[in-house]
C-alpha cells in the first residue's frame, strides 16, 4: 500500500508550564492546528524559549514553543483551515542538505585547502568531504590536546603562545567560549549544521532551544569526533601550519596556485580562507598579495560581571519555579539617544568566567566562557557599542590598528602582566576610581583603573547609558556588585574581504573563497558555520 504524501506545518506559540513534560506538546499542537492527534504522522519541537515577562505586576514563568507537525498533504478540515488563515500554523521551513548531486568524478580529485579550523573552516571542510573531496584543513594553532597544553603554559607564565592560544587552534575561538549556537540567521543549512553536532555528542535540545549552548567542556569532547568524521570521509588536518603567503597566477581574474606555509608549499585548485577575527598578520599578508580588504563597523566595549544569583533573581524572580530554569541569561539593548550611541549586551555567559582572549604579547582583550553546567557563581557579558571608519579613521586596516592601540593601553593600565583594569559600575558612572575591585572570575586578577577614561568617549557614553537602562530592567545591574573588566575589543572584526554575493569568490580571484567571521561574514559560531557550509556547497554546485 502506497503511503499518502505528507506536508510539515509549524504550530506557533504553544505554552508549556515549567513542570510539564515536553510529551504534552504533541496533542496540544494537534489541537491548536485543528486536527485529530491520531492523524499526526510526525512531531518535533522546532523552537523553545523562556517567557519571563511581567504581566499586571506578576511574573508567571513558562516556555513558549513552536512545534512541527507532519500531516497528510490533503488535510483540509475546517478547524485546520481556520488555524492556517489566522497564522496559528504556517508551512514549516524545509531543511537543507550538504549533499550536492551530479558531481563529476574530476571534482573529487580537486586539491582544495581550507585555512582555519574554526566553525567556518570546519563546516566548509565537512561539506567538501561529504561530497567526496579530499580536502586539507590547515590551522596555525595546535590540535585540541596541544592547544590545552599551550593555554596551561599561558596561565602559569603569563606569556601567550602567539600561534596556539584561546583564539588559534582546533575549533577556533569558539572552543573556549560558551559554545553558543543561537543565531539571527535564517538559513536552511542551520538544521544539518546542528544535526552534525548532535551526531558528535551534543545534546539534542540544541536543535530547538532558543538559547542553545554546548559549553566549553562538551566542545572539547565533541571536536575530536567532528574532526574524525571529516577524516573518515577523506579529509585531512595539518595543525601548527601557518599561512605565510600566496603563489598567485596573475589575472584577471587572479588564481592561487599554491599556499606558502610554515610547513612548506601546498599546491591547490581552490582555497577557502577562514582566518578568524584575530589573525591580523594574515590579513596584512593578504593585502600585500593583492586580496581586496575593506573596513567595516565592529563592536567595542568591556566585560561586566555580576554574581549569577543577582541576574537569575532579576530575570526570573525568587519563587520556587525559578529554580527549575537554572542560571538565567540576558540580552539587553539600549537605543541611541541625543546624548549617547546605542549599546547592547553580547556573548552573555551565565555561570561563566572571564578570560584573557589574546594571541600577541603586550595586548589585553577579554572574553567570556562557561561549561555546560554553568557552574560558576559569576555571570558575565560584553557591553558594547559600534565603531566604524568615521570613529577610527580612513583606510582598510585602520580599525585593526585602532584595536591594537586600545589593547596595548589596557594592557599597560593593568600593569603589563595580563592583570585586567576594573571599575565598579557606580564608580564608572560617577567618574571615580574603584580602590578595591574585589573578587572576579578573571584568572589573572584585576586592578583599580579608570575604565571610563581608558575607553574612547563614544564607548564610555554608550556604556553609561546602557548601565542606567539595564539597571532599570535587572535590579542591581548598575549597582556595586556590577564590575566592569576591560577591554572587550574582538566581539566582531573590523575588516571584510569583499566577495561575490552569489559565488562567494574573493574580488578579482577565480578560486579564493573568504568565509566566516574573520572575513567579515559572520558574528558567532552558527552564522560562521553556515557561511562556511554555504560557500563550500556553492563551490561544488558551480562544478556540478
Amino acid at each position: 500500500m502506497t503511503e499518502k504524501p505528507t506536508r510539515t506545518w509549524r504550530v506557533m506559540n504553544l505554552s508549556l508550564a515549567l513542570h510539564e513534560p515536553e510529551s504534552a506538546l504533541r496533542d496540544r499542537a494537534a489541537r491548536a492546528a485543528g486536527v485529530d492527534p491520531a492523524s499526526v504522522r510526525g512531531f518535533r519541537i522546532a523552537r523553545k524559549s523562556v517567557d519571563a515577562r511581567r504581566r499586571d505586576g506578576r511574573r508567571i514563568l513558562k516556555f513558549v514553543v513552536h512545534a512541527d507537525l507532519v500531516l497528510d498533504e490533503d488535510e483540509r478540515g475546517k478547524r485546520f483551515r481556520a488555524a492556517a488563515k489566522s497564522g496559528r500554523i504556517v508551512p514549516a521551513p524545509v531543511p537543507g542538505t550538504f549533499v550536492v548531486p551530479g558531481l563529476p568524478d574530476a571534482v573529487k580529485t580537486s586539491r582544495v585547502v581550507v585555512v582555519g579550523a574554526g566553525p567556518a573552516g570546519l563546516y566548509a571542510a565537512l561539506v567538501l568531504a561529504t561530497n567526496g573531496v579530499a580536502v586539507t584543513v590547515l590551522d596555525r594553532g595546535g590540535g585540541l590536546r596541544q592547544r590545552g597544553r599551550d593555554l596551561g603554559g599561558f596561565l602559569r607564565t603569563r606569556s601567550p603562545n602567539p600561534e596556539s592560544n584561546l583564539l588559534f587552534g582546533e575549533g577556533g575561538a569558539g572552543t573556549y567560549s560558551d559554545g553558543k549556537l543561537y543565531t539571527r540567521v535564517d538559513d536552511d543549512l542551520e538544521v544539518p549544521c546542528l544535526e552534525e553536532l548532535v551526531r558528535c555528542g551534543a545534546p539534542e535540545d540544541i536543535l530547538y532551544d532558543s538559547r542553545a549552548h554546548i559549553g566549553t567542556d562538551r566542545l572539547h569532547k565533541l571536536l575530536p569526533l567532528f574532526r574524525e568524521g571529516i577524516e573518515a570521509r577523506g579529509g585531512s588536518f595539518s595543525f601548527a601550519t601557518r599561512l605565510d603567503g600566496l603563489d598567485i597566477e596573475p589575472g584577471p581574474p587572479a588564481r592561487v596556485r599554491a599556499l606558502r606555509t610554515s610547513q612548506g608549499e601546498i599546491p591547490c585548485d581552490a582555497v577557502f580562507i577562514a582566518p578568524g577575527h584575530s589573525a591580523r598578520d594574515t590579513i596584512r599578508m593578504l593585502t600585500e598579495h593583492g586580496v581586496a580588504v575593506e573596513a567595516k563597523p565592529f563592536q567595542l566595549g568591556v566585560r561586566i560581571e555580576h554574581p549569577q544569583e543577582l541576574i537569575t533573581k532579576g530575570r526570573y524572580g525568587d519563587g520556587p519555579e525559578a529554580k527549575l530554569l537554572g542560571p538565567a541569561s540576558y540580552n539587553l539593548v539600549c537605543r541611541a539617544s541625543a546624548n549617547a550611541p546605542s549599546a547592547h549586551s553580547f556573548c552573555m555567559c551565565p555561570g561563566g568566567r572571564i578570560v584573557a582572549s589574546v594571541n600577541t604579547p603586550g595586548t589585553l582583550c577579554t572574553n567570556g566562557m562557561s561549561n555546560s553546567r554553568h557552574s560558576s557563581p559569576w555571570a558575565n557579558a560584553a557591553l558594547v557599542t559600534t565603531f566604524g571608519p568615521r570613529e577610527y579613521g580612513p583606510g582598510p586596516l585602520a580599525g585593526m590598528e585602532f584595536q591594537e592601540r586600545l589593547e596595548a593601553e589596557f594592557f599597560a593600565a593593568g600593569g603589563g602582566d595580563y592583570t585586567a583594569p576594573a571599575q565598579r559600575a557606580p564608580d564608572f558612572l560617577a567618574g571615580r576610581r574603584t580602590e578595591h575591585p574585589g573578587k572576579s572570575s578573571y584568572s589573572f586578577g584585576t586592578c583599580p583603573a579608570r575604565i571610563d577614561e581608558l575607553l574612547p568617549h563614544r564607548a564610555r557614553d554608550a556604556i553609561a547609558a546602557g548601565l542606567r537602562r539595564f539597571g532599570s530592567q535587572i535590579p542591581g545591574f548598575a549597582g556595586r556588585e556590577g564590575l566592569l573588566v576591560g577591554l572587550e575589543s574582538r566581539s566582531s572584526g573590523p575588516i571584510r574581504l569583499p566577495r561575490d554575493r552569489e559565488r562567494f569568490l574573493a574580488a578579482g580571484f577565480s578560486n579564493l573563497y573568504p568565509i566566516g567571521e574573520g572575513a567579515g561574514y559572520a558574528g558567532g559560531i552558527m552564522s560562521a558555520a553556515i557561511d562556511g557550509a554555504r560557500a563550500a556547497k556553492r563551490f561544488l554546485e558551480d562544478l556540478a
